[in-house]
């Protein structure tokens, strides 16, 4: 079903394209005069000449911002990278391997069930002159440029020297140890315990030491550093004891979490769960929090899971600015693949679609979504570095 999707959204590209080409070079190539200018108007140079479905096949080997860079090489160019359908294609395309999602570029996937534009409103129907301060419904293409992981460092402004050299100094001065909350099934469902592989990766974080603060029935946590520079703390919050986790893990079982009280359902069916006693202080110290999501196929959490993050995020009264990072978890790589079984061999659920299952974008709060791995912890250092910017951390190493 994935392939035939997939062929037919590329067959919808290629008509579009070549719609458009038939209007703008009308003549087959001729020397014509623009109808707004007067002017003459070159032939097709040899890359224009080419069939339009190896011009899609050109496009699609570039990344984002070549293709915005081929669009600045000629006016034909630039109308024709900017066709919605083109976008929207790359966005179904590309969404479920983007590596990363936050509260600021999550996609409106309402948009993908939208009509693109109106066939005579559309931009591929006429010159790019000609379609200047018409509208689309859809910007397909601002929607994939603000949401890719790879174009988001390519549009931010480059940091000034005073503002690196006033991080500098302000490194020099002791500052508080942010404290987070970790939490979720995917510390204990895996076959590879995320928490296990932490405390034992001081190539990747080292652990710096145990804080003397402590929290009745949760203990100090553990204080890590990241970048060599910047020391946080987290605490382990499991659903409960260790014997319990371990043969629920290897039954396949589910078992009631201690962290939570259910105290009832709301009318939609979605139970309401209050944070234990120990957990609600938790969530009042803490800087923000850290939801291990099991995103191994089949471990849809349900309902439950948005309850539990809600009532954590409730607990920390009106403090919305704590942020949420939540690590999309697998235990170990995925094997490579080549070829066509590329496209169905992910075994992972998308972060775009752990947002939207965790319920993430109906927050308040400042959230993420990054891809890990708990054998390698590839991905952690990018959701740690996020957190803590998100906490107010100056990371001037960065």
């Amino acid at each position: 079903m994935a392939g035939k999707i997939q062929q037919l959204s590329e067959s919808a590209v290629i008509r579009s394209l070549r719609r458009f080409r038939d209007r703008y070079f009308p003549n087959g190539g001729e020397v014509v005069k623009d109808d707004v200018t007067g002017q003459e108007e070159p032939q097709p140079g040899l890359l224009d000449s080419l069939p339009v479905d190896h011009q899609f096949l050109i496009i699609t080997f570039l990344c984002p911002v070549d293709i915005c860079r081929l669009g600045a090489t000629s006016r034909y160019w630039r109308a024709l990278v900017r066709d919605p359908i083109l976008w929207r294609y790359f966005l179904l395309r590309d969404m479920p391997y983007w590596s990363s999602v936050d509260h600021m570029t999550m996609p409106q996937l309402e948009l993908l069930n939208a009509p693109v534009v109106n066939e005579d409103d559309n931009l591929v129907d006429g010159r790019e002159g000609e379609n200047e301060g018409k509208e689309t419904k859809c910007d397909y293409m601002s929607e994939y440029l603000r949401a890719c992981p790879s174009c988001r460092q390519q549009w931010l402004p480059s940091r000034p020297a005073y503002e690196v050299v006033t991080s500098f100094l302000q490194s020099l001065v002791p500052s508080s140890e942010p404290r987070f909350a970790m939490f979720g099934p995917g510390m204990e469902h895996l076959d590879v315990s995320l928490v296990t592989r932490l405390m034992h990766a001081p190539d990747v974080l080292p652990v710096s030491g145990t804080p003397h603060r402590q929290i009745n029935g949760i203990g100090s946590g553990i204080s890590y550093m990241f970048n060599n520079q910047h020391r946080f703390n987290i605490l382990t919050l499991y659903s409960t004891n260790r014997a319990e986790r371990e043969r629920a893990r290897i039954e396949q079982q589910i078992i009631s979490s201690k962290l939570f009280t259910v105290e009832g359902a709301d009318d939609s069916g979605c139970p309401i769960y209050s944070p234990a006693p120990q957990v609600q202080q938790v969530c009042q110290v803490v800087d923000g929090f850290i939801y291990v999501a099991n995103a191994e196929p089949g471990r849809d959490g349900g309902r439950s899971e948005v309850a539990q993050i809600q009532a954590v995020l409730s607990a920390a009264g009106c403090a919305t600015s704590r942020p949420l990072l939540v690590l999309s978890c697998i235990s170990r790589e995925e094997p490579e693949a080549t070829g066509a079984t590329s496209q169905q061999s992910r075994r992972r659920t998308p972060c775009v679609d752990m947002a939207k299952r965790l319920g993430l974008p109906q927050l308040a709060n400042p959230w993420m979504v990054q891809d890990t791995v708990a054998e390698s912890l590839s991905g952690l250092l990018d959701g740690i570095s996020w957190l803590l910017k998100s906490s107010g951390v100056k990371l001037y190493g960065s």
